[in-house]
């Protein structure tokens, strides 16, 4: 083996050997403690009501996304649908993507840097610039030549303390923190899906049940038609029945464009314009819950919901930057080496002879930047306190909306329990009323006020059992029901 060898094959030993010293070191700045499960064990004030809509029991939860529960196939193929055309799904897993390569991005930063370098080129030399104008009485002409090159070179930073490793840990947690984000906007715009599909329903609902109002007060009228022609009726009567049909038709027109309303909004949602697309007719009849809505206790809620993840990953990605700030304030070795063969010929290009190499170590250290990266650390250290702020935030945020959902539902509960009960003997009042109007035994304006009465229960009953569907449906969005559906 020659000496020129020898001596290169000692230099990439020595590099391998103090790369692998300087790997087993451990990164500056601190590391990352996932914080605490929460000792709470439910979400209810005290005094606060009971759903029975709703257990505290994620393991009781139907296989397949969340809206399984509503066992509505017209629900699940629209939602299905927004998945897949939604833009804002598009904007989230474009983002997400984004993250991931910044995250391979910062791991080929730290690993071994190789490049390559080629040229052909036609030069002519200046002897006179190096002083040589020629020997005696022999001048000596400027030479004009082709001149070939190729080669690389190799850089590897050693990472002393750690910056590069945290620069990864860093970019990891960004990743981790947008793919919990993504999981957020697929949930949440399955909810949303989800509600309008439910506010196109219960509207519908009202529609039918202002139909079936007109279509009794049609009666009505055809009743004091049948009464006056016999004699028993007044032409006040008669007024006053027509009247009340033509106020409940004036009912139509604002349930109908709120149901119009919907129907776009839930196109958009789609991902679609509305003249592009045509929305299911709901109906509360075919989505009702087949079993209690499943919720997680509060220390398995903060390892599921998207939004609480999205915050911790952003509490460690803030943590890894210290680490990245602290090793900018101590030295740094860098590695490199170059190989470039030349020739003035292409055959001779690759010859022993026409090549050149160096290796080398160099050090960088910082002596006098005017505070500036211990001003960087305590930057990034207020940072992290941020992000752990923010962090609690969230997670008192989430137990907030639970609760209100768990609360709404229990009120949902009992205003159904009373509508039925109302609804129930406003029908009753309603039949014996007629009953005594045909018999001559009562007035049309107690048929009136009874049927009113009727129709107003029956809106209200409609509302209130679509209040309860969208309240379960903030209560699976709340608690991080999983959206993910079968392929």
């Amino acid at each position: 083996m020659s000496q020129p060898t020898r001596s290169r094959l000692a230099a990439v030993l020595a590099s391998v050997s103090l790369s692998a010293l300087v790997a087993g070191c451990a990164a500056v700045g601190p590391d990352f403690a996932r914080p605490d499960a929460p000792a709470s064990t439910g979400y209810a004030m005290q005094g606060d009501l009971a759903p029975t809509e709703a257990r505290l029991d994620s393991a009781s939860a139907a296989a397949g996304p969340w809206w399984n529960a509503f066992n509505s196939p017209a629900l699940d193929a629209v939602i299905r649908q927004a998945i897949a055309d939604s833009p804002t799904i598009g904007e989230a897993d474009a983002t997400l993507r984004q993250a991931q390569s910044a995250l391979a991005q910062a791991r080929g930063a730290a690993g071994p840097q190789v490049d390559m370098n080629a040229s052909a080129k036609r030069e002519r030399a200046n002897l006179q610039a190096f002083g040589f104008t020629g020997f005696g009485d022999i001048e000596l002409s400027n030479p004009t030549f082709n001149l070939y090159s190729v080669g690389g070179a190799i850089g590897y930073d050693l990472d002393l303390f750690g910056g590069q490793r945290r620069r990864i840990e860093g970019a990891a947690a960004h990743a981790q923190a947008q793919a919990q984000r993504a999981d957020a906007a697929y949930l949440t715009l399955t909810s949303n899906v989800a509600l309008q599909a439910l506010t196109i329903a219960t509207l519908q609902a009202q529609i039918d049940a202002v139909d079936a109002m007109i279509e009794a007060d049609q009666a009505n009228v055809d009743l004091v038609h049948r009464a006056n022609a016999l004699g028993g009726s007044t032409s006040t009567a008669k007024v006053a029945a027509q009247s009340q049909l033509e106020q409940d038709r004036a009912l139509l027109p604002a349930l109908r464009g709120q149901l119009a309303a919907a129907r776009h909004a839930l196109a958009v949602l789609v991902g679609h314009a509305p003249a592009d697309w045509t929305a299911p007719d709901f109906r509360l009849s075919q989505m009702a819950l087949t079993s209690p809505v499943p919720v997680a206790l509060p220390s398995e809620l903060v390892r599921k919901r998207p939004d609480i993840l999205a915050a911790e990953a952003d509490l460690h990605a803030a943590t890894a930057d210290i680490g990245v700030a602290t090793a900018d304030l101590y030295p740094n070795i860098r590695l490199t080496s170059s190989l470039t063969q030349g020739s003035l010929k292409v055959g001779d290009i690759f010859s022993y002879d026409a090549s050149a190499w160096d290796l080398a170590a160099g050090l960088t250290a910082p002596l006098y930047n005017g505070g500036a990266l211990k001003a960087r650390r305590q930057q990034a250290r207020e940072a992290a306190q941020a992000s752990s702020a923010h962090y609690q935030q969230t997670v008192l945020t989430a137990f907030g909306q639970v609760a209100d959902a768990l609360s709404a539902l229990a009120a949902d509960d009992e205003a159904i329990a009373a509508y039925s009960r109302s609804q129930a003997q406003a029908d009753e009042r309603l039949r014996l009323s007629r009953i005594a109007y045909e018999k001559g035994g009562g007035t049309l304006l107690d048929v009136l006020d009874a049927q009113r009465q009727a129709h107003d229960i029956q809106s209200s009953l409609a509302r209130a059992q679509g209040q309860r569907l969208a309240d379960a449906v903030r209560l699976f969005a709340a608690s991080g029901a999983d959206w993910r559906t079968a392929t």
